[in-house]
């Protein structure tokens, strides 16, 4: 079965995932990590590609990004990074071939509060995954830099997470409410099945937005799937 194309829009966010191959280690050491973001922090200004948040796993990346205008911007920011840390693995192991599966995930979210559902589940990645027991507690994801723990703040916070407040403290705090609300039923399920088949998050208004821009529908359906059309604040919790 062919491939679908991926859909990348210019100044649209996506959430991105890459991981190792056949899920093999790909941050082995602190090292690792500190390597991956200085490359991340570099090959993004390069690119003129924002990062909003960020995770990086044992053996996978997420990724919130925003490209700019230039045409292929996101694939040459993926493809560098992905190359560079390769090329180090390989020459640290002596070792050939590569690191990471041959085609990240990619999948545009509406810019609302449907961005900031994905990033806090990327920020919570490890919570979930049983890694740590709070956000804090993890010292590689954005998470450390948006509370103010890490002097050296590079990302680029997004405008929804902006809108939360007046003030760096009032949006911290108000961040910090909505990571501890409970997760809307289907929340997690939507953003994880729009990652995975390279659709949208989002509703249905931009299902149709996307569709005159790109040309084409983006979109799937299945039994038992969160509607899109559903704002997440209309949802129950769980």
């Amino acid at each position: 079965m062919p491939r679908t194309g991926r859909i990348v829009l210019p100044d649209y966010p996506h959430h991105i995932v890459q991981r190792g191959h056949n899920r093999q280690v790909v941050f082995a050491s602190e090292a690792d990590y500190r390597r991956y973001l200085g490359h991340l922090q570099e090959l993004s200004a390069t690119h003129a590609v924002r990062v909003h948040a960020y995770c990086l796993m044992t053996n996978h990346v997420h990724l919130l990004l925003t490209p700019g205008d230039a045409d292929g911007a996101l694939a040459r920011l993926m493809k560098a990074l992905a190359g560079r840390t390769t090329r180090y693995r390989n020459k640290l192991e002596g070792r050939t071939g590569t690191l990471w599966e041959s085609r990240y995930k990619s999948s545009p979210i509406q810019s609302d509060r449907y961005l900031l559902a994905c990033v806090r589940y990327v920020e919570l990645n490890p919570v979930r995954a049983g890694m740590v027991a709070e956000a804090a507690e993890y010292p590689w994801s954005t998470y450390r830099q948006r509370m103010g723990f890490d002097a050296d703040a590079w990302f680029h916070p997004d405008p929804w997470y902006l809108g939360l407040g007046d003030s760096e403290p009032a949006r911290r705090s108000a961040y910090e409410r909505f990571l501890r609300e409970s997760v809307p039923a289907g929340e997690w399920a939507l953003i994880r099945e729009s990652l995975q088949r390279g659709q949208l998050t989002g509703n249905q208004q931009f299902v149709d937005e996307v569709a005159r821009i790109a040309g084409r529908r983006v979109e799937f359906r299945r039994p038992g799937r969160p509607s899109l059309s559903r704002d997440p604040e209309g949802r129950s919790g769980k």
